[in-house]
């Protein structure tokens, strides 16, 4: 991609940032700059409101097929968007689980009329999900899920618990990777279904963080169950189709949260300027080098979104480099501030924007695998070195 828009790429930037500053500086002016990681709890209600206005006008989806109520755009169209909709202000997006990863799967996988039943509702915002992979022995070791299903009149019921469910507490339905072949070998013994959440088999227990907030929660299944058709794929699938999604988890939307960490570093580089943090020499250095660091992660991602066949273990480069700076970043964040990071607001002395931040940063090296693990898919897939 090109870092110089071609006419009719400009003409479409400027066509989605009018819609977007129109409306974020008009009707939905008060969701500008809030939730996202970390901040998932800041007005949902809202934030849902603006979900359905922009599939309502047409600016969710945008990658989809026309024939499934996509835009059908290429990539250098959809990677604009995202990076309007951070320049805007863009709140943190409810729907990205229903948009960003079920919804691409269901294209790809699903029957047609799973992609009747659910897509449109995604695409609107008017259904949102959440992902039911990890366990508390099934992380890294996603093939090792323990929950089960069993097939009886008519219906899968689901035994078993998830964990580390992003917005389970607010998602109408979850997408569970779970056993279902007792007999099959690994990773022929999964299946991918559909549940709805609003269901007596289905407890929600929030997961208190160090920021206070609960983005994250544990889901318990206890007889849950969906309607044998809510099968994504065939009996024994499901590893090929859980792989599947996490590759659409590495999409378009990337750049724009690049962007977003880009905003977070202007903020913290105007404090540096305005307390004299940026004239000492070792804090200029670290603020110069977290600079040069923004420009590697966009760098490599575009190449990675421009590569037809990515190359082992790219996914796993980008993930360890973004979550290891981003970390730092938080550091750098308090460090800046110096004693007065230390310091809450005022009364009721909730955590400020930065401190916040900081400590939700520190999960940016464990969620979505590891450091460890990314490192060890880069010796093994992306090096070619005997597994550990």
């Amino acid at each position: 991609m090109a870092n110089t828009d071609t006419p009719a790429l400009a003409a479409f930037r400027a066509e989605a940032a009018a819609w977007l500053n129109s409306q974020l500086q008009g009707p939905f002016a008060h969701v500008r700059h809030r939730g996202g990681p970390g901040f998932e709890h800041e007005a949902h209600e809202e934030r849902l409101a603006w979900e359905k206005a922009m599939g309502a006008a047409g600016w969710t989806a945008l990658g989809w097929p026309t024939e499934h109520g996509g835009r059908g755009l290429p990539l250098p169209e959809q990677v604009v968007f995202y990076e309007e909709y951070t320049r805007a202000g863009g709140p943190g997006r409810v729907g990205h689980i229903g948009e960003g990863l079920i919804g691409p799967t269901i294209v790809a996988f699903g029957t047609p009329e799973q992609k009747a039943r659910f897509l449109p509702k995604i695409r609107l915002g008017e259904e949102l999900w959440c992902q039911g992979y990890s366990e508390p022995a099934a992380g890294s070791d996603l093939a090792n899920v323990q929950t089960k299903a069993r097939l009886e009149n008519g219906e899968w019921i689901i035994d078993g618990q998830k964990v580390w469910t992003s917005l389970a507490h607010v998602s109408d339905w979850i997408f569970v990777l779970c056993k279902t072949e007792p007999d099959a070998p690994r990773y022929k013994n999964l299946s991918f279904l559909l549940v709805p959440m609003k269901q007596p088999g289905i407890e929600v227990r929030p997961i208190n963080q160090l920021t206070g907030t609960s983005e994250f929660n544990e889901v318990f299944f206890n007889e849950a169950r969906t309607p044998a058709a809510h099968i994504i794929g065939a009996r024994g699938d499901g590893w090929k189709v859980a792989l599947a999604l996490l590759g659409f988890e590495r999409g378009a939307s990337t750049l724009g949260q690049q962007l977003g960490f880009a905003n977070e570093f202007a903020e913290i580089l105007a404090a540096a300027r305005k307390n004299g943090q940026a004239k000492d020499p070792i804090m200029r250095q670290r603020l110069a080098d977290a600079w040069i660091g923004l420009k590697i992660m966009r760098f490599n991602a575009v190449r990675a979104l421009e590569e037809e066949t990515p190359l082992p273990a790219r996914a796993a480069i980008n993930k360890l480099f973004w979550g290891t700076w981003h970390r730092a970043v938080g550091e750098l964040a308090m460090d800046v501030l110096g004693p007065e990071a230390e310091i809450c607001g005022a009364a009721p002395y909730d955590l400020t924007r930065v401190q916040t931040r900081y400590l939700f940063s520190r999960s940016d090296t464990i969620y979505g695998g590891t450091n460890e693990i990314q490192r060890n898919i880069i010796a093994e897939r992306g090096l070619g070195l005997p597994r550990s």
